[in-house]
């Protein structure tokens, strides 16, 4: 049996699963770690800890399987995106990794979007608007505020390229991580001119450009003995953590679509072009899966909301948990459940690091509207599961208007865990979802990428029959329709409502 490693570096952990070539995933195991947020509008972290993570969680995983090592011939790897780390000549950090949440760079985004137009950003990167988050607002503003780190960076890299580089010891990117930088024309495949111009670097500051699905080479010995494996395994370029997980749950051609709720909740849907929203507001990435774009709105904070309300708030949920061996996800939705749709009025805006699709506002706040008497802790983590339901329905109208209608969503992430919140994500969207077999659709998506560039599948459809299987389906409750699209009017109108207080000086 030969195995299948999948690793994917996310915001606040690194996941690695080993998959076999039965399509049966073996074992997964995950490095968590915490961002640093020296001010409100920043988030960093120390480069060196995507590594170190990555090489625990590829040796836990193997360790637990019992897998000999031998058996494994390629690695999958996918990331977060936008993240920015400058480095030196040799692959080592100079300064803390920018993670994209971090939102300094709003002077600089802002005189980028001057600078080019809005059209002509989306029609080179498919990115609708210009926010902090994209690397080339970060490089500028590491030009302007921190010249020393700018001028020792030897190159700047995403966090795929910087994991791809002590793997393989060269430095690569592919289409399907930089198509978020703002560096990267979608349309010519390679770096774009103008932007790394505006910004001040050239092309020989940034990765050598490979596709989705390539080997960026096998292991050099340093990767070998750390992670405890052959130096003839692949290592393969897996585009984006939406890329790859689009690919985990069989999203590999026009007419599909899923969503993630991680940290940030996402959606993806497969497209052959990248110019069919003639409104220019949907994003358009380059999809992991070969010759094909990914429509992907993006929401800053899901799953994170929840992760912020259980540490802040949860702490007899967390007690408990700990002490019987549950989760105080599982408790803290218990209570949830007992509330009825529409949390009795009260209404959560989710955005606590800003607001992107399709309302891009990097300034947005989260807030809770309509507090009683009555309300208690329930009723806010209900509030807080609709809030991404309603991000999810908001979105799902946007891919409609832009020629991607959902018969159903394929949902994937940490989220889909939550019966509860599958409920209400297809009460609330009136549209079913579907659940599938594994959670882990990156390093699924990851592992059968590798798998195709290692001759063990013949391709991605041929890897999505073998590995991609359905786990649960929610069909929409009629009944509870009404309650969710007052609730979801409400939503919309308090957004508009408190939208001048983000950026008062707008008005």
């Amino acid at each position: 049996m030969r195995h299948l490693i999948g690793l994917d570096i996310g915001t606040t952990a690194v996941k690695a699963g080993l998959l076999g070539e039965d399509g049966r995933m073996v074992g997964v195991a995950t490095e968590e770690y915490s961002l640093r947020h020296p001010a409100p509008d920043r988030a960093e972290l120390d480069a060196g800890t995507y590594w170190t993570a990555a090489v625990s969680a590829i040796r836990r995983v193997l360790a637990a399987a019992g897998t000999d090592p031998a058996t494994v011939v390629a690695i999958g790897v996918s990331s977060q995106g936008e993240t920015v780390v400058p480095v030196d000549v040799h692959g080592q950090a100079v300064g803390p990794a920018l993670v994209w949440l971090d939102n300094r760079a709003l002077a600089e985004a802002r005189e980028i979007e001057r600078a080019f137009g809005g059209a002509a950003i989306y029609d080179a990167t498919g990115v609708p608007a210009v926010v902090p988050t994209w690397t080339a607002c970060k490089i500028l503003w590491l030009r302007r505020h921190e010249p020393a780190t700018f001028a020792a960076a030897s190159r700047f890299l995403l966090v795929e390229d910087l994991v791809l580089h002590r793997l393989t010891g060269r430095f690569v990117s592919d289409g399907g991580v930089a198509c978020t930088s703002l560096l990267y024309d979608i349309r010519a495949h390679g770096w774009w001119p103008p932007m790394l111009d505006a910004v001040g670097i050239g092309p020989e500051r940034l990765p050598e450009l490979i596709r989705p699905g390539d080997v960026a080479g096998t292991l050099w010995a340093s990767a070998a003995e750390a992670l405890g494996l052959s130096r003839s395994v692949r290592v393969v370029a897996g585009g984006m953590d939406q890329g790859a997980g689009a690919v985990g749950v069989g999203n590999v051609g026009s007419g599909v679509v899923s969503e993630s709720t991680g940290g940030a909740l996402t959606l993806q849907a497969s497209v052959d072009r990248p110019d069919g929203d003639p409104s220019r507001q949907t994003p358009v990435y380059v999809h992991s899966a070969p010759d094909t774009y990914l429509y992907c709105p993006v929401c800053p904070t899901g799953g994170m909301a929840l992760t912020w309300f259980r540490d802040g708030f949860g702490g007899e949920e967390i007690a408990r948990a700990a002490a019987e061996g549950t989760s105080a996800y599982d408790l803290l939705t218990a209570l949830a459940a007992e509330v009825p749709p529409g949390a009795e009025g009260l209404t959560m805006l989710p955005h606590l690091m800003g607001a992107f699709s399709p309302e891009y506002e990097p300034e947005a706040r989260g807030a809770f509207y309509g507090l009683t008497l009555r309300h208690g802790k329930g009723h806010a983590v209900r509030a807080i599961l609709e809030a991404v339901a309603f991000m999810l329905r908001r979105n799902l109208e946007l891919l409609a208007t832009a020629g991607a209608p959902a018969l159903e969503v394929r949902s994937h992430g940490g989220g889909s865990r939550s019966d509860l919140w599958n409920r209400i994500k297809a009460d609330a969207c009136g549209i079913p979802v579907v659940t599938l077999e594994g959670e882990d659709a990156a390093l699924r998506g990851d592992a059968m990428l590798a798998g195709v560039a290692a001759g063990v599948f013949a391709d991605l459809d041929a890897a999505t029959a073998i590995a991609v299987a359905t786990k649960r389906r929610y069909d929409p409750d009629p009944a509870a329709r009404a309650d969710y699209d007052v609730a979801y009017a409400r939503y919309l109108k308090l957004f508009d409502a408190v939208r001048p207080m983000f950026a008062p000086d707008r008005t």
